[in-house]
């Protein structure tokens, strides 16, 4: 495999597990060194030990994208640390699901205060690192940010509103040499849907959708790893991933009556009890 990313320093939000952790794993096998933020420091510290183990320079950091310099704080150590910084990934994400009349208002905060804030923490602290290397932010999106399911309202708005951050980045960071890649997974093998309202892993959740249905994750992670490299605008991930886009785009008719038939609810653990989300990520 090439070595694209030699020599290079990538850093994962969101990497103690699911995408996160296999993007992580995918950048090292070319031949970066990676630091891998997330809550959870046991899993990190196994992911980063496995990664030195295998050869790899690796740097796990406990870090919370909700938590005001938590994230400038694990930038300082990646630049201690390795003196550089080429590309972020901006992963960290958990869905808020229920119907709107069952939700309130902290619901939606904590939806935002992840998905799109941390998103955002994540963006300034990475920046004046970034324009120096002229690297490379990877914002990760979801199918989601197109299509709005009956009771994934948080999380859809969530999505969203990343995607219209991604475009509107993607101009303005242009001239410091910084390019803005929005990766639209949709239905990839996760951890996220045995995730609660507040961000709660659960890991007796049975998964809500037959297996058939999801990417596996190693694969997935090529493929981002593969638009990080070549700067591309937007991959969308799975191929009823690119169909859900395209009929959101093209036919908006139809897409209003198929998901009016979508209902999206939380597992409870040892049953799955609903029909998942609409997206992946």
């Amino acid at each position: 495999m090439t070595e694209r990313f030699a020599g290079e320093v990538v850093l994962v939000t969101g990497a103690s597990s699911g995408i996160g952790e296999a993007l992580a794993r995918e950048f090292a096998s070319r031949g970066a060194a990676l630091a891998l933020l997330g809550r959870r420091t046991e899993r990190l510290d196994t992911v980063a030990g496995e990664l030195r183990t295998a050869g790899n320079r690796a740097l796990a950091i406990r870090c919370d994208v909700t938590v005001d310099g938590d994230i400038e704080a694990a930038v300082a150590k990646v630049l201690a640390e390795f003196g550089r910084l080429d590309v972020a990934v901006a992963n960290a994400g958990f869905s808020v699901a229920g119907k709107f009349a069952d939700l309130n208002l902290d619901d939606y905060r904590r939806q935002f205060e992840t998905n799109v804030f941390g998103v955002l923490r994540t963006a300034y602290a990475v920046l004046d690192p970034l324009t120096r290397s002229t690297g490379t932010l990877a914002i990760i999106g979801s199918v989601s940010g197109y299509l709005a399911a009956p009771s994934a309202s948080p999380y859809s708005m969530s999505k969203f509103a990343v995607r219209a951050l991604a475009s509107a980045l993607r101009g303005e960071l242009a001239p410091r040499g910084v390019s803005v890649v929005l990766i639209s997974p949709g239905f990839v093998e996760s951890e996220i849907r045995r995730v609660d309202n507040r961000g709660r892993f659960n890991p007796e959740a049975r998964e809500p959708l037959p297996s058939w249905l999801f990417m596996p994750t190693r694969r997935a992670a090529r493929k981002i790893v593969r638009a990080v490299s070549r700067r591309r605008r937007e991959l969308v991930v799975t191929v009823h991933g690119r169909l859900a886009v395209t009929v959101a785009r093209h036919m908006p008719r139809l897409t209003a009556r198929l998901l009016a038939l979508v209902r999206v609810s939380r597992p409870e653990p040892g049953r799955g009890n609903g029909t998942g989300r609409a997206g992946g990520a």
